[in-house]
C-alpha cells in the first residue's frame, strides 16, 4: 500500500509542478499571451514568485499522501487486529505508540523526499525551459525543501494521531479525504475575506504547513496576491500541536481500551 501511495504522489504532483509551472512560467515570460490565457494576469504569480510557489506543491497538494499512510499504518492495526500480540509482546501502550510515531515520521521523510523530487525535479526542469530563474541556487530554495520535507514528516503523525483517534479505517479514511479535499479549502477561503477571520485562518492544520514550507497555493486566489500565514516557526510549532493533540487524545479515548 505505501508504495503505491508514493507512486500516486510522485505522479500527482509532478503533473501539478509540470502544469503550473509551464501555464504561468509561459505567461510570466510572455511565451503564452495573458488573453490566450484568458487571464489578464490576476493571480499569476511573478517570476521571483513562481519556483517557490511551484516547488511547494509537494506540500501543500501532497499533504493527504502522509496522512493517509499514518492513518492506514495504525488503523489497520486494529482491524487486522495485530495490536492484542504486539501489546502482549509489550503491555507499555504509550511505547508502542511513541515508537509508530517515530516510524511514521521517518516515512513521513521518504515521502517528503520523493514529493521533492516530483516538485522541484519536474517543475525546475519545466521553468527553465521557459527561460525562468529556477533559483537552485539560492540558499532559501533549499531552506524551502528542507522545510518541506519536515512539514510531510510531521502530518504523518497527525495521520498516526487520527487512527488511533478513529480506529475505524474506513471512518479515518473518510474523514482525511473530506477534510483535507474539501473542508479546510473551503474554510481557508471562506476566512480570507476578513482580516479578523483571516489572522484564525492561518492557524488551520494546511495553513500552518504552508507557513511551514513558506509557499501558499492559496495566494494565487488571493486579490493581492498574497496570504496571510504565521512565521515558518510558527507553522511548525503549530502543526506539530495538532499531531501531539491528536495522538495524545486518542491515547486516552481508544488506545488505551481492551483489545481482543
Amino acid at each position: 500500500m505505501w508504495w503505491i501511495l508514493l507512486l500516486v504522489l510522485f505522479g500527482y504532483i509532478a503533473m501539478l509542478a509540470v502544469g503550473l509551472a509551464a501555464l504561468f512560467g509561459g505567461i510570466s515570460s510572455g511565451a503564452i499571451p495573458a488573453d490566450v490565457a484568458n487571464t489578464s494576469g490576476m493571480g499569476v504569480p511573478g517570476l521571483t514568485a513562481l519556483p517557490t510557489l511551484v516547488y511547494g506543491l509537494g506540500a501543500a497538494v501532497g499533504y493527504v499522501f502522509p496522512i493517509l499512510i499514518g492513518t492506514l499504518a495504525t488503523t489497520s492495526e486494529v482491524r487486522h487486529q495485530t495490536l492484542t500480540p504486539t501489546f502482549l509482546a509489550n503491555p507499555r501502550r504509550g511505547s508502542v505508540l511513541a515508537a509508530k510515531a517515530i516510524a511514521l515520521f521517518v516515512m513521513g521523510v521518504g515521502y517528503g523526499v520523493v514529493a521533492v523530487l516530483a516538485s522541484v525535479g519536474t517543475g525546475a526542469l519545466t521553468l527553465a525551459a521557459f527561460g525562468v530563474d529556477t533559483q537552485l541556487g539560492e540558499a532559501d530554495t533549499w531552506a524551502l525543501v528542507g522545510r518541506l520535507v519536515l512539514a510531510m514528516a510531521l502530518w504523518a503523525i497527525v495521520g498516526v494521531g487520527l487512527g488511533v483517534l478513529v480506529p475505524s479505517q474506513v471512518a479515518a479514511i473518510v474523514i482525511v479525504l473530506a477534510f483535507t479535499q474539501f473542508v479546510e479549502p473551503l474554510l481557508r477561503l471562506a476566512t480570507s475575506f476578513i482580516d479578523w477571520t483571516a489572522t484564525v485562518g492561518q492557524f488551520l492544520p494546511g495553513a500552518a504547513s504552508d507557513a511551514l514550507v513558506g509557499s501558499s497555493f492559496y495566494s494565487m486566489m488571493s486579490p493581492t496576491g498574497s496570504v496571510v500565514m504565521l512565521d515558518w516557526w510558527q507553522g511548525g510549532l503549530v502543526l506539530l500541536a495538532y499531531a501531539i493533540a491528536f495522538t495524545v487524545v486518542g491515547y486516552f479515548v481508544s488506545w488505551k481500551r481492551d483489545v481482543t
